[in-house]
């Protein structure tokens, strides 16, 4: 049934007066006549009848009346949702995010909040490769992961930030002043690893299988602050991204940056590469443009 003619229909009905309603829609006489003539043909009945110098709805005309007023008010309600949808003013917007990567999402978090308000977001935490299995089985829109990303799944990758790797020990296991090391250097040296599962450990496993030794891995932890407590007691040299090492405020550690080759800790969002909602998009605007400043 075409809007246009519900719309013509109901103001004339409303104003009992085709001339008056072609005023108030801003259109001609004529534009309303064909409008509710088409109308009723389409109904196949009439639905206004001349009573003096008015107009009155018969009886299919009451009941068309009273179901385009509501046909109308919906399509307002759905044209309104979709404004407010593009624009960011509602919504709803669920996130994958890994522990390891969490305190990342901060400062991109409270300038999302600030920028939309009316999103209701919800932040979801796995690992990344269960991030990565929920994003590609649509259980989640978007969420965030370290590279290298699972092949098997297709996923869409968007990296959003990179940051370089660090040994990170207990003071004099490296020399004074030092401030890089060389991937090789690891190879006799203990080393406390966060758990296979995580981004980091699959990304330096395969820098080590490239370099040709096998590490010694004295521990593994899914926590990052276990990982410094046990560098900073001696058990093993943690490996950590540069924003790890940046929140250090323990003395009795050395950091330095791991070197030939450089190790990089890849941060990325992953999708199905189907369809992205506003909200979505809007999420990995804010992304790209906070984690770009942050180190």
């Amino acid at each position: 049934m075409d809007i246009r003619a519900l719309q013509y229909f109901v103001q004339t009905a409303r104003l009992s007066s085709f001339s008056r309603a072609a005023e108030a829609l801003h259109v001609t006489q004529s534009a309303v006549s064909k409008k509710v003539r088409y109308l009723e043909e389409e109904v196949d009945a009439q639905l206004l009848i001349r009573n003096g110098r008015g107009l009155q709805l018969t009886d299919t005309g009451r009941i068309v009346f009273e179901q385009a007023q509501e046909i109308l008010q919906a399509m307002g309600r759905l044209t309104a949702e979709l404004h407010n949808t593009k624009t960011l003013h509602q919504g709803q917007l669920t996130v994958g995010i890994p522990p390891m990567i969490n305190i990342l999402c901060t400062p991109v978090l409270k300038a999302f909040r600030e920028r939309y308000p009316e999103i209701a977001l919800q932040l979801q935490e796995d690992t990344g490769p269960m991030v990565e299995s929920q994003v590609a089985s649509g259980e989640l829109e978007i969420g965030m992961t370290i590279l290298p990303a699972d092949p098997g799944l297709g996923l869409q990758v968007y990296p959003v930030a990179s940051y370089p790797v660090y040994a990170v020990a207990k003071a004099g296991t490296f020399q004074e002043h030092r401030e890089t090391l060389h991937v090789k250097d690891l190879k006799d040296m203990p080393l406390v690893l966060l758990k296979n599962a995580f981004g980091l450990t699959r990304t330096l496993q395969a820098v080590f299988l490239r370099e040709g030794f096998a590490p010694q891995i004295a521990a593994q932890s899914s926590q990052w602050d276990w990982l410094v407590a046990m560098a900073s007691a001696g058990v093993g040299v943690a490996l950590l991204p540069e924003p790890f090492v940046h929140r250090l405020a323990d003395n009795h550690l050395q950091a330095v940056r791991l070197i030939e080759p450089e190790v990089l800790w890849q941060v990325a969002y992953v999708t199905q590469g189907l369809y992205l909602s506003h909200a979505a998009r809007a999420w990995l605007d804010v992304s790209q443009s906070v984690l770009s400043k942050e180190y």
